[in-house]
């Protein structure tokens, strides 16, 4: 009872820290959409309750960027399309985050900590780009005025971010590594 009870208070607090996160990085843009502060805390909530827990926090970070009118330039052509692919980049992000992370850590944990930080902005990043072939290719095609259509999604849509989130997630991972074994130390 008392392992339920800390779990939901954990995640509790995880949920608002992906939403505060998200609110803080909609003023930190690099091209057209904001960079992903939230990634953290999925893979701190992946790691240390599973591959549900981070696919809960990926779907408060999707909703959470749906709510913000982060996804507004794509919501305004195509609002299914978009809900779609905001909702699954995020719930399969923190899920991926947490298989990753269940996968590994029986051989080092610390590895594990480190690839699952890795896994979240690829996921995050390789879906949106597959949602914006799926949904908005002909809006992207039009923009791109001739130009690669691969090499103007990723200039003008991912840009700089993708970079941004793997750098922050990989500088953050030794501290992600500490809370873990903090939390799991305590909960012994």
């Amino acid at each position: 009872m008392k392992q339920n009870t800390q779990k939901m208070v954990a995640m509790g607090l995880l949920t608002a820290i992906v939403v505060i996160l998200q609110f803080v990085s909609m003023n930190i843009r690099t091209a057209t959409f904001s960079i992903t502060l939230s990634l953290v805390p999925m893979v701190v909530g992946a790691a240390l309750y599973g591959k549900w827990s981070g696919a809960w926090l990926g779907g408060v970070f999707g909703l959470t960027v749906l709510l913000t009118g982060d996804a507004n330039l794509f919501l305004a052509i195509n609002p299914v399309g978009t809900v779609i692919t905001v909702m699954v980049k995020g719930i399969l992000a923190g899920f991926a985050v947490g298989l990753v992370y269940e996968l590994l850590k029986k051989k080092n944990d610390t590895v594990a900590t480190y690839v699952s930080g890795v896994v979240a902005p690829i996921v995050n990043t390789g879906i949106f780009v597959a949602g914006c072939y799926l949904f908005f290719f002909d809006f992207i095609k039009e923009s791109a005025a001739g130009q690669n259509t691969f090499k103007f999604v990723i200039m003008s849509f991912v840009g700089f971010n993708f970079l941004i989130e793997l750098a922050v997630n990989l500088v953050l991972s030794p501290t992600i590594v500490k809370i873990v074994k903090i939390v799991r130390k305590e909960n012994k």
